[in-house]
């Protein structure tokens, strides 16, 4: 009796041990994620509203939802939010566009996640009431080490949008009051992210874009790139992004859906057009990349 009570605490912590070296990823949608290795859960730009924006073609005729213009004060879907947030101990942010800051305030004071972004995405989040203790902001360089794993700080730069007129230098740096408008979310400055678990680093990014010297040298066994239409105003995109950061064994692309639609809402049309010629330009980078294509909300594990 007692030798089979050692073997199935020995099975447990086995068990234990094999759960603790998984990682695993829940897209979102746009650039959002949640991963979760150990007992730490990171979110990544944590998107979930996904409200109809504007007059845009990619807004469904079935979605009957109210459209919201750059002139409307945001809204969080909280219920939506609620079903599949409930615990967060930090969350990333890329930069202050609405599509990935537009749900952290809620999120955060909703979970007391402490907070890694830029000081207009930090001034945004101190407008909605987010305490100052859970906000830790950055500019780009930092390297910072927590318990369970560490993230160095990529400076970056936002896609080459509208055919390479994309420009906003515009930045929050006074105090702001909430509720803020679609337009009040601005760049202010765009990063990406190299965080390092005990078992594996991943790479995120937010935009289609990158400063190849930032990145250079940093070896992710896990890329999540950016892959909507803008990646084509980039010279080389696919092929500079996977040979300066060392061939990654796995790449999860990010920020490709159609994020203006619920969930639930066809992404075919964005898996033929935007996903399936990116796995080509992989495969002619890194034929051996093993590449896996997000569904929303559902969880992604590896070993």
């Amino acid at each position: 009796m007692g030798s089979k009570i050692i073997f199935l605490g020995l099975l447990f912590l086995c068990l234990q041990y094999a759960n603790s070296q998984e990682l695993k990823l829940k897209y979102f949608g746009g650039a959002g994620w949640e991963m979760t290795e150990g007992k730490t859960t990171i979110l990544v730009d944590p998107y979930l509203s996904r409200v109809k924006l504007g007059d845009s073609p990619a807004n469904s005729k079935e979605d009957l939802r109210k459209n919201y213009y750059e002139s409307d004060y945001f809204q969080s879907d909280t219920v939506v939010i609620n079903k599949h947030i409930t615990k967060a101990d930090y969350i990333l942010v890329h930069h202050s566009h609405l599509d990935h800051l537009g749900d952290v305030p809620y999120i955060a004071k909703k979970t007391g996640a402490k907070v890694i972004a830029t000081e207009t995405s930090c001034n945004i989040l101190r407008a909605y009431g987010v305490p100052e203790e859970q906000l830790l902001t950055v500019k780009g360089g930092e390297d910072y080490q927590f318990e369970e794993f560490s993230v160095r700080v990529v400076p970056s730069i936002h896609s080459a949008l509208n055919d390479k007129h994309y420009f906003d230098a515009r930045t929050h740096e006074k105090e702001l009051k909430a509720p803020l408008k679609l337009e009040d979310f601005v760049e202010g400055g765009s990063l990406m992210f190299y965080v390092r678990f005990n078992n594996h680093k991943i790479l995120t990014a937010g935009s289609m874009n990158f400063l190849e010297k930032e990145v250079e040298g940093l070896t992710p066994d896990i890329l999540l790139p950016g892959v909507n239409f803008s990646r084509l105003e980039i010279y080389k995109y696919t092929e500079r992004l996977l040979k300066a950061t060392g061939l990654p064994k796995t790449i999860i692309p990010t920020h490709w859906d159609n994020f203006r639609v619920p969930y639930g809402y066809s992404q075919e049309k964005a898996i033929d057009e935007k996903i399936k010629p990116f796995i080509k330009e992989v495969k002619a980078v890194s034929p051996e990349a093993k590449i896996i294509v997000p569904i929303h909300l559902e969880t992604i594990t590896i070993k």
